[in-house]
């Protein structure tokens, strides 16, 4: 038990960490949202390794974190709405299919986009946001890609039972 705490510790830092490095990249494209998702590799080698609740609570740590200290409350809200319904997906696809670590974290970058982008279009009470979804989309599809083979890489060198 104390081991496997240790190692949540440690990937919640790992992916607070990686979420400052994204904050210093520039927005890709001129489209609000785009990156890359870098914390998001903490998050996903938790639910290959554990649990869900492991894996959310790696997750709202390190966006509560990120949010407060390079964010704002809008930020915590639209990462919090994209974190939830990727996580759900997520773990929905790895108990009930037979898709790769990689078609799970693709699925998970797209749905954290589109959970972004309805929480977007709420607030602003406008559908013209609309308009990003194709490039959200294809977004999350090469940050599912890129993620899914960096966890994928980092979970053959992590040994089995942390």
């Amino acid at each position: 038990m104390k081991r496997k705490t240790a190692y949540l510790g440690l990937f919640a830092a790992v992916a607070i960490i990686f979420g400052y490095v994204e904050s210093l990249i520039p927005v890709f494209a001129g489209i609000p949202g785009v990156k890359i998702g870098l914390a998001n590799l903490a998050v996903l080698f938790i639910l290959d390794r554990y649990s869900w609740r492991e894996a959310a609570l790696v997750s709202v740590v390190r966006i509560l974190v990120i949010g407060f200290m390079f964010g704002n409350l809008f930020s915590i809200v639209y990462s919090l709405a994209g974190a939830a319904l990727s996580l759900t997906v997520m773990n929905f696809l790895k108990k009930h299919s037979e898709f790769s670590l990689i078609g799970i974290s693709v699925a998970g970058g797209v749905t954290h986009n589109i959970g972004q982008l309805i929480v977007a279009m709420i607030v602003v009470s406008n559908t013209s946001l609309m308009v990003y979804a194709p490039a959200l989309l294809v977004a999350g599809v090469l940050a599912g890609v890129a993620i899914g083979v960096l966890v994928k890489e980092v979970l053959g060198r992590v040994p089995l039972n942390p």
